[in-house]
């Protein structure tokens, strides 16, 4: 009771703000990963 006890923000360590910082990376990329199996997979059945 005499000792506060310390608890560390959660602004310190935020995951939603690591995950969005890598957003404008990650989007682009698994956009042309999805558009490059989806015309494999049209041509590969024609």
């Amino acid at each position: 009771m005499s000792s506060p006890t310390t608890t560390t923000p959660a602004s310190d360590i935020d995951p939603v703000e690591s995950v969005v910082s890598s957003m404008p990376l990650v989007l682009p990329l698994a956009g042309a990963v999805l558009i490059f199996l989806l015309a494999f997979i049209a041509v590969s059945m024609a």
